[in-house]
């Protein structure tokens, strides 16, 4: 019984919890592992569990009160704000790092670059075989993330500049799933993280002027906003348990959270 209550009062003296839940975006998903993991070590009473889903799993289970953090890869939607609002609980939105969303193809595809407009072809069905732009006369298989994804969402407002992707499109669970399809078939094209990038998968260049100028997906390129497709990736969590998840999310936040950010393959919030 002493022990217990020592633990209780450490924990309350600490601000630790021992037991938080992390839920949501594929995305944000190895940098709140290794965050998490790097955490615990030093503090020995945090019980930290991450699992991913996606940014709409992650949202609607802090709706029902089921996590602690939310991750997401997109912002919060209005009918989530609503569910939130509707339940009278208010919550916190905080910026905890950037991605790089990298376009991919077979390593065995020679087209290594293309526009903004060329890539809406492709993801809405208009474009179908890869000598359309430029590569061999080779049909196009497109591969995306779930609708529950927030990376299928700001692909889709950002890239596709809000068009439907096509029927065709072959929707993956998982980031990683991308990567293994991608990487498996001469024809395909789909997008990930850049945290996700391996040597069984080549990114594009990317072009948002029309043709004028390509940028690659690179920390670098990144960090000094020459690549087009960068997005924040966002931890939220309700106001009632900020005391017991402030620690973390300080942590993640601090100049050591911030070096984890980078080694993990996604860019620091401050360069």
């Amino acid at each position: 019984m002493k022990r217990k209550i020592f633990v209780i009062a450490l924990t309350l003296y600490t601000g630790i919890s021992i037991a938080q839940k992390l839920k949501g975006s594929d995305t944000v998903l190895p940098l709140a592992q290794k965050e998490a993991e790097t955490y615990m070590k030093s503090n020995k009473l945090a019980k930290i569990t991450v699992t991913g889903g996606g940014s709409g799993v992650g949202l609607a289970a802090l709706v029902d009160n089921t996590t602690d953090i939310a991750m997401s890869s997109r912002k919060i939607k209005m009918d989530e704000k609503m569910k939130l609002q509707d339940a009278g609980r208010a919550y916190k939105e905080v910026v905890v790092a950037y991605d790089a969303l990298s376009v991919i193809v077979n390593p065995g595809n020679k087209v290594t670059q293309l526009t903004r407009e060329q890539l809406e072809g492709i993801f809405t069905g208009k474009i179908k075989n890869w000598k359309e732009v430029g590569g061999d006369d080779l049909q196009i298989v497109v591969y995306s993330r779930e609708s529950s994804s927030g990376t299928y969402e700001f692909f889709k407002e950002h890239v596709l500049n809000k068009k439907n992707y096509a029927s065709s499109v072959l929707s993956m669970p998982a980031t990683g799933a991308i990567v293994q399809s991608v990487s498996q078939t001469k024809g395909a094209i789909g997008y990930i993280g850049l945290a996700y990038m391996d040597k069984d998968v080549k990114s594009l260049k990317v072009s948002y002027d029309k043709g004028k100028t390509y940028v690659a997906p690179s920390m670098s390129t990144a960090k000094d906003k020459t690549y087009p497709i960068v997005r924040p990736l966002f931890y939220y969590y309700l106001s009632t348990v900020e005391k017991t998840v402030k620690p973390f999310v300080d942590y993640v936040l601090s100049a050591e959270g911030q070096k984890i950010v980078e080694q993990v393959g996604y860019v620091p919030l401050t360069k």
